[in-house]
């Protein structure tokens, strides 16, 4: 699995908004990897910002 799919997957899995670092934490990769891989996702609409620094599956 890529980390594009890894980030979305622990989003949805989580259920609520996370921090990059959490993700990072949860995913068990690399925060710099996890900040490639939302910005990518948030261009794509798959990922929302619902408030500053936290993140959540669309």
């Amino acid at each position: 699995m890529e980390t594009n799919e890894i980030v979305l997957k622990t989003l949805k899995d989580a259920g609520a908004p996370l921090r990059p670092g959490d993700i990072a934490e949860k995913a068990g990769i690399d925060k710099k990897e996890v900040d490639k891989a939302i910005k990518k996702l948030v261009a794509e609409e798959k990922v929302i910002s619902p408030k500053r620094c936290f993140y959540a599956a669309k």
